[in-house]
């Protein structure tokens, strides 16, 4: 990318946005075009359309996205499926129409089918069916996916698509009931240990395996990608490597220095058994993660600790 080429990065201000942003910062990027969801609803073609009209970026990080934990997703899926096709769009048809140089939008691996084999291959993509608790979520970056792919088949546009794994780091979303695992478990863990009671409780049974991306190593793999890949098949974004929930639990619950009990509640669903993203493609590129498990939870405990955190009143 050029160094003052104008940058769009939508969504600067979620987990992913605010790194990719801190990223560019950092390498000399300085040309960094960007708008609040209250300055620009995504949802609205109109007002997308108009923000391209004026402002005619060059190159665009597409990561606004609506997202929450397995509850949020299970309860809300409506909504999650309207909101993420709509800004997903609106974005990527003005980006199209007005000639961004390149564009790189950001899925997720729920989009991989449910008993996908392990570890999963970027083909394994609609090859079965979806973990019900976020069909809704999954369904709308399939098509934003194949959008993407679409626009470059068609029309020759400079789409590329990255599948990240699952993300933790500074500011993300410590929400009780709408954060994802990793956050949840932080937060839960350190008011047991503030409060000095005597046991957590966890959904499911632990078993189920995750694997978990410093979202400051995904900044560092977008920016690679954009610099790096032009291929219309999607790529997986990951460590290769996972644990399982109860590892992980208990891996929290020693940095925090919490003395009390983990109880998992085998009643609440535990979602998909296993998702570990099969990163082949992207280590033989030349890229990989740079920051372990136990030194990134360290670092977003700190953070947490620092209080720069969203959703803390619920």
């Amino acid at each position: 990318m050029n160094k003052q080429g104008k940058i769009y990065l939508a969504g600067h201000k979620g987990l992913v946005g605010s790194a990719i942003y801190r990223k560019l910062m950092q390498l000399g990027y300085t040309n960094l075009l960007t708008r609040a969801s209250d300055e620009l609803d995504l949802r609205d073609q109109k007002k997308v359309e108009q923000f391209f009209t004026e402002e005619k970026p060059d190159y665009v990080f597409l990561a606004a996205a609506k997202v929450g934990g397995i509850l949020a997703n299970d309860t809300f899926p409506a909504d999650f499926l309207y909101d993420n096709i709509m800004i997903e769009m609106n974005v990527m048809h003005s980006a199209y129409v007005h000639n961004v140089k390149k564009l790189l939008f950001l899925g997720s691996s729920c989009i991989y089918p449910k008993m996908a084999q392990q570890p999963i291959k970027e083909d394994s993509l609609l090859t079965g069916a979806l973990e019900q608790t976020n069909e809704g979520y999954a369904l709308a970056k399939i098509a934003g996916l194949r959008y993407c792919t679409y626009l470059r088949k068609q029309y020759g546009a400079n789409f590329i698509s990255a599948m990240p794994t699952n993300l933790y780091g500074p500011f993300d979303n410590y929400h009780l009931s709408h954060s994802h695992v990793l956050p949840a478990l932080i937060r839960r863990i350190h008011e047991a240990k503030v409060e000095n009671i005597s046991q957590v409780e966890i959904w499911g049974t632990g078993k189920p395996r995750r694997e978990f991306l410093h979202v400051e190593d995904l900044a560092d793999a977008c920016l690679f990608l954009m610099e790096q890949y032009n291929q219309a098949d999607t790529i997986n974004v990951g460590t290769g490597e996972d644990l399982s929930i109860a590892d992980l639990a208990y891996l929290v619950k020693s940095i925090i220095g919490y003395q009390g009990m983990l109880v998992f509640d085998s009643d609440k669903p535990d979602g998909t058994p296993r998702k570990l993203l099969d990163v082949t493609k992207l280590h033989e590129l030349g890229w990989k993660h740079s920051i372990d498990l136990s030194e990134g939870i360290k670092r977003t405990y700190n953070d947490f600790l620092e209080g720069r955190v969203r959703g803390m009143g619920n």
